[in-house]
């Protein structure tokens, strides 16, 4: 599951001032706006140790200064090891807790609706909860991931953060620390819902069984989706396409300042949209959208007993929500810009889609002469 308060670039709001004395602009831009000319100047507490926070923060690939609220850094206690370390790591933490949330609202629905199946001391006597259930638990861990990961971006979901790196200018070097720790708290969150659930899937598989899909008693798809076993694999990767697809093109509308736009209410919207998507299409492969949702809670199945077949499972289905929805969110990200959009933002808006070396090629000019291009 994806996503976030802002899945475009996260600039630093007008409240935010770096954390060294001397003022300094950042270097990308708000979505709303050119940055502040004139920030505030403080004194910070910071200061004799802002420098070697700086370094560590861009040797990671994030932005020198971290969105902490002037104020904030005003404290005595941000001299404390710990808040140094929060300051070097903290959208690390935001990406990590953000998506740590979300699984564990999505796998709980889940694990409550499979492992309740049935339960007569339910009310109405047929366990707690139903499909629906999961669609809401999904939309509302969304939700929640998104404001825990506010300072970050909210992107939860590497197909989105890949998406807006290339249709957004959220800078590559970002990636891969954001994939880390969405990816880690997919995987840690996973790890809480079994052992919250533990007592219940012995209760439906037997102590120590584990079995994943086809099996009756399987309890493998809390963690990680399966498909249905009638479906070729061709299904399988578009089922899983349309809907990333439709996810990164919903996305970017809402975002769309230029257009109608969700505003402060983004994150709500991703709740209905999420909970469109599940009701809407999760029924052959579970509406995976997102590696972190799947991939790392798969892993922590796999290293918690439910063997290899994780993988096996569905002819290696494992593969797909890995590959489609980067696939699908590239794909929707392109057909929105490309229709819709008028931002100048946007790589589709430049010639020859911001790629000078591709321009050159096609255009190669001669020894020479006078005429060059111009730099992109």
């Amino acid at each position: 599951m994806p996503p976030q308060s802002q899945y475009h670039q996260s600039p630093l709001p007008d409240y935010i001032v770096p954390i060294s004395s001397t003022p300094t602009t950042p270097s990308f831009q708000p979505s709303n706006g050119p940055a502040n000319p004139n920030p505030p100047s403080h004194t910070s507490a910071l200061e004799p140790k802002s420098s070697h926070i700086e370094r560590v923060r861009t040797a990671l690939g994030l932005h020198p200064h971290p969105p902490v609220a002037d104020h904030h850094l005003q404290q005595d206690h941000h001299q404390l090891l710990w808040s140094q370390t929060r300051l070097a790591l903290r959208e690390f933490f935001a990406e990590f807790f953000g998506t740590f949330v979300m699984v564990m609202f999505g796998n709980g629905s889940v694990a409550q609706v499979l492992l309740s199946s049935g339960e007569a001391s339910a009310p109405g006597g047929n366990g707690y909860g139903s499909y629906q259930s999961i669609s809401w638990g999904w939309g509302i861990g969304v939700m929640l991931g998104v404001y825990v990961a506010g300072d970050s971006g909210g992107y939860l979901n590497p197909a989105v953060t890949f998406s807006n790196c290339l249709f957004r200018k959220l800078p590559w070097r970002r990636f891969p620390i954001f994939f880390l720790a969405q990816f880690l708290g997919g995987f840690c969150a996973a790890g809480v819902v079994y052992a919250n659930y533990i007592a219940a899937i012995d209760n439906i598989e037997g102590d120590g069984v584990r079995t994943v899909p086809p099996s009756k008693t399987a309890t493998a798809g809390i963690f990680c989706t399966y498909p249905q076993s009638f479906l070729p694999r061709a299904s399988m990767f578009f089922s899983e396409f349309i809907a990333s697809t439709l996810l990164m093109f919903m996305i970017f509308a809402l975002k769309d300042d230029s257009n109608l736009g969700a505003g402060n209410l983004f994150p709500l919207m991703l709740f209905f949209l999420i909970f469109g998507l599940g009701a809407c299409f999760g029924f052959e492969t579970g509406y995976a959208l997102n590696l972190a949702r799947d991939f790392g809670p798969r892993l922590m199945s796999y290293a918690l007993g439910y063997g290899s077949q994780v993988w096996s499972a569905g002819g290696y289905y494992f593969w797909i929500p890995m590959v489609s929805p980067f696939c699908g969110c590239v794909f929707g990200g392109f057909l929105y810009d490309v229709f819709v959009y008028t931002g100048d933002d946007s790589v589709v808006n430049s010639e020859w889609f911001g790629n000078r070396r591709l321009r050159e090629r096609a255009f190669p000019v001669r020894k020479g002469t006078e005429e060059h291009f111009e730099k992109v």
